[in-house]
C-alpha cells in the first residue's frame, strides 16, 4: 500500500479548497457588464459595514473587495466578471496601484449617499439617462420635485440629479409641442404648484427651487446635472428675479434692461453668458457652444469627446468622475449638447472635452463643502433623442462608456475625500 500512499495525497489535496480572500473586479475593456458592475458594489456598501477599494485608473478603475460567497454568486448571476484572488495576490496590486511610477491610486469607498431625482410627477415621455442607469445598475433612488424641496427634504439627501427640467420656466421652450398632452401635463402641475406656494409666476418658483438647490450645494450637497438643466439652473440663478421670459411663456413682458442686471457671482459655473429671451429659438443662451437653430458642425460618426487626465494622487475627485475603459468616448446631443469653454468659470475643471470643435463635455467644481458636475448632453447612448422616442435598452449598452460616467458620479460620494491642490 506505501506505493498509494503519495498519489493520495495528491489527489486529497487538489480537492481541498483555497482559501479565498478577495473578490477583484477588473474595469477594462474584458469586464462583461460595466454597469451592473457599479450597482453591485453600491449595494455591497448599503448592505454590509466592508469597505471597498477603489483602483483608480487601473484596469479601467477596478474594484476589490473582501471574499463572500453570496457576493460570489451574486457576481455570477448578474454576469459580472470577476476573479477570485489571494490576500498575497491583493497585497502585489496595491503595491503596483500605489507606485509612484504610477498614475494610479486607491479610492475607499465605505458609505452610500441617499439619491434624489428631480422629476415632475407628470414625468414627460422622453428618458432621464440617469434614471435608466441607475434602474439597470439596481441602485435604490426617490424621486422629488418642487413640492418636495420647497417643504424642506431636500436635506434628507446626499446626491441631488437634474436633468432635461428648465428652470427658467420657459418648458424647454419648446414651444411648438404645446398641444402635447406631455407639455400640457406639466405646465398645470408647474402651475399648480406655484399657486399652491404662493407664487405669481412659475418662474418665481423655480428661482426658488435653484437657490434651495445651490444653498444645499453650499451646505455639503452633490449636485448632478445634465442636459437643459446645466445650463438653466444657472441662467435662473444670473437672473435672480429679473424677467427674460416672453410674454408666450408668462403673461407679462421681458424686463428690458434684463441684461445690464444679470448677477453672474451668483452661479455656479458659467459667466458672462448672453440670454436668448426670443420664444421661438429653441435656445436658451450662447452657454450651448452647439446651438439647436444650427446644424451640428460634425458628422455623428466623427463625433466625440475625450476624458482628460488628472493626477490620481492630487486630484482624486476628478480621478474619480473620469474613471472608464474608453478615453474617447462617442458624443450625444440634448437640449444643450455641449458647453462653450468661453463662458466658463476659471475655477471649474474640465473633465472631459472636444478641442477640435472647442467645446467642453463634462465639467466639476466645488462650492462651499459641496460639489457639482454637469455632463451636456441627453443620453449617451442615443445620439440624437426625439420626443415620443422610445427610450433606450441597456441590456443592449451594458458596456457604455458614457453611462460609467453617470454611475461614477454615483460611487464618488461614497469615497473618503482628500483635500486636492488644484
Amino acid at each position: 500500500m506505501k506505493h498509494l500512499f503519495f498519489p493520495l495525497i495528491i489527489f486529497l489535496i487538489s480537492f481541498v479548497p483555497i482559501r479565498a480572500n478577495k473578490l477583484l473586479i477588473e474595469m477594462d475593456e474584458n469586464q462583461s457588464n460595466h454597469l451592473k458592475a457599479y450597482g453591485f458594489v453600491f449595494n455591497v456598501l448599503k448592505k454590509s459595514d466592508q469597505e471597498v477599494q477603489w483602483l483608480l485608473n487601473y484596469k479601467g478603475g477596478s474594484f476589490m473587495l473582501n471574499y463572500e460567497l453570496s457576493y460570489k454568486n451574486e457576481l455570477t448571476a448578474k454576469s459580472i466578471s470577476f476573479q477570485i484572488i489571494s490576500n498575497n495576490a491583493a497585497d502585489q496590486i496595491i503595491q503596483i496601484v500605489n507606485s509612484s511610477s504610477q498614475n494610479t491610486a486607491v479610492g475607499t469607498l465605505n458609505k452610500v449617499p441617499k439619491i434624489a431625482l428631480y422629476s415632475p410627477k407628470s414625468a414627460s415621455p422622453w428618458d432621464d439617462a440617469v434614471s435608466l442607469a441607475l434602474t439597470y445598475a439596481e441602485i435604490p433612488f426617490e424621486i422629488i420635485y418642487d413640492k418636495e424641496i420647497l417643504d424642506g427634504k431636500l436635506p434628507e439627501y446626499d446626491w441631488i440629479h437634474l436633468h432635461h427640467e428648465d428652470f427658467t420656466a420657459q418648458m424647454g421652450k419648446m414651444y411648438n409641442q404645446r398641444s402635447q398632452l406631455w407639455y400640457q401635463k406639466q405646465l398645470k402641475e408647474d402651475l399648480d404648484l406655484a399657486r399652491l406656494f404662493g407664487f405669481k409666476k412659475v418662474s418665481e418658483m423655480k428661482l426658488k427651487i435653484a437657490t434651495y438647490i445651490k444653498n444645499y450645494v453650499l451646505g455639503g450637497g452633490y449636485l448632478f446635472a445634465m442636459c437643459t438643466a446645466t445650463d438653466t439652473f444657472d441662467i435662473a440663478l444670473a437672473l435672480n428675479g429679473l424677467d427674460a421670459s416672453d410674454t408666450f411663456y408668462d403673461g407679462d413682458p421681458i424686463d428690458p434692461n434684463f441684461e445690464k442686471h444679470l448677477n453672474f457671482e451668483n452661479t455656479l459655473a458659467f459667466k458672462d453668458f448672453t440670454i436668448i429671451p426670443n420664444y421661438r429659438v429653441n435656445e436658451f443662451s450662447d452657454i450651448d457652444a452647439s446651438p439647436n437653430y444650427l446644424p451640428r458642425n460634425i458628422n455623428e460618426e466623427l463625433d466625440y469627446f475625450e476624458l482628460n487626465e488628472f493626477s490620481a494622487s492630487t486630484d482624486l475627485i476628478p480621478t474619480m468622475l473620469t474613471q472608464n475603459h474608453e478615453k474617447l468616448i462617442h458624443s450625444f446631443l440634448g437640449q444643450t449638447t455641449a458647453f462653450n469653454p468661453k463662458f466658463i468659470k476659471s475655477d471649474i475643471i474640465i473633465l472631459a472635452e472636444n478641442t477640435s470643435l472647442n467645446e467642453v463635455k463634462y465639467l466639476y467644481g466645488s462650492k462651499g463643502k459641496g460639489f457639482f458636475t454637469f455632463l451636456a448632453g441627453h443620453d449617451p447612448e442615443d445620439y440624437q433623442h426625439f420626443v415620443n422616442e422610445e427610450h433606450t435598452d441597456l441590456n443592449l449598452h451594458k458596456n457604455s462608456a458614457g453611462y460609467r460616467l453617470i454611475l461614477n458620479n454615483i460611487l464618488f460620494p461614497s469615497a473618503k475625500k482628500k483635500k486636492q491642490k488644484t
